[in-house]
């Protein structure tokens, strides 16, 4: 047993030592340096939330003498808490929204023969095209006339449903095989049941896939937050950090620990369901 093994390791081991390439270690190389250039402002970003007032300037990516004392007056601080909570509100309910409504769409899209199905799937994928700052003047005529300004519902309505999720998930959808579907109409569900119980298990990746770009975009929401509120109790943390710098004469070490802060959820969002991501992206490279 040991006379075969030997021979068979030292000739794997020449057979990885020839696919190591030129190319290959170019490749590597720049997707390294890449990295480094990306995840660099995020380490300045929590380096300075470490320093104190005096030390902002100093460059150093780590700190002569770290302190948290802009952790705890942040935390401290009642304003911060309710725009985190706000942000925290708006983000979760918008993906709720979006996972619901999106995949619903998408699978009567996918699953149904309907007249005019294409022209609706058109419609829906032509709003793509139409760039977000000339959407906000009738989002703020419509909010301003049903009394949705300085509401949660004023920014939280213009992304309750969005062309993307209807697209993403009616991709998905039509790889369900449709014997599921019609051997469970044999047995007497409803469409809806067949939609929440057979259908919406069988494309979990693209739903967190979805859920993911909703929250994120919806928790770094900046212009139509700041366009619909007035009052302070209802900012976003994008917001309020921004009014929150103005008021502290731009204090970079607070609003870089304002930052750090509302970057946590995203990354523990991220690190929860990037295992649904990569699955996705291997089912999406399979189905083409």
């Amino acid at each position: 047993m040991t006379t075969l093994t030997a021979p068979r390791s030292s000739v794997e081991l020449a057979a990885n030592r020839k696919s190591i390439h030129p190319g290959r270690v170019m490749v590597w190389t720049l997707l390294f340096i890449g990295g480094v250039i990306m995840v660099t402002p995020l380490l300045f970003m929590f380096s300075t939330s470490l320093k104190s007032a005096g030390q902002v300037y100093d460059l150093r990516l780590i700190p002569a003498a770290p302190t948290l004392d802009n952790y705890v007056k942040v935390l401290s601080d009642g304003r911060f808490m309710r725009w985190f909570f706000n942000s925290t509100f708006v983000a979760l309910c918008v993906t709720l929204s979006n996972v619901f409504f999106d995949s619903l769409v998408g699978y009567t899209l996918a699953k149904f023969d309907f007249r005019g199905r294409y022209l609706v799937f058109i419609a829906i994928l032509s709003t793509l095209m139409i760039p977000t700052e000339m959407l906000v003047i009738p989002w703020y005529l419509m909010s301003a006339q049903f009394g949705w300004i300085d509401t949660y519902w004023g920014i939280m309505f213009p992304g309750m449903m969005t062309a993307f999720g209807t697209f993403l998930m009616k991709q998905f959808f039509e790889s369900v095989p449709d014997d599921f579907l019609e051997a469970a109409r044999v047995d007497g569900l409803n469409e809806f049941t067949i939609w929440w119980r057979i259908a919406m298990p069988m494309v979990v990746p693209a739903i967190s896939a979805l859920a993911i770009f909703t929250f994120l975009g919806n928790w770094t929401a900046f212009f139509w937050p700041l366009i619909v509120t007035n009052s302070r109790e209802l900012y976003t943390l994008p917001v309020g950090l921004s009014s929150f710098a103005v008021e502290q004469s731009i204090q970079w070490e607070m609003i870089m620990t304002g930052a750090a802060l509302a970057t946590i959820p995203t990354l523990l969002v991220f690190l929860v369901l990037q295992r649904f991501i990569v699955r996705g992206v291997m089912l999406a490279g399979l189905k083409g």
